[in-house]
């Protein structure tokens, strides 16, 4: 069990550091929005983030 909870936290670290490393901040902004409201089940939070991360996606390189 300790085996697959490290390996969650490993993982989780190292998509927040690409995502950070891809979209910058607001990229880092999104993905915590997005966590904090599916874990608080707050459709608010979570659709903001969602917003937000779609939006760093779409959006043209610039």
């Amino acid at each position: 069990m300790p085996a697959i909870a490290l390996l969650s936290a490993v993982f989780v670290v190292g998509f927040e550091q690409l995502v950070q490393w891809q979209y910058g901040p607001m990229g880092i902004v999104g993905l915590l929005l997005l966590t904090i409201g599916l874990k608080a089940k707050s459709p608010a939070c979570s659709s903001i983030g969602a917003v937000v991360l779609a939006l760093m996606v779409a959006a043209p390189a610039l």
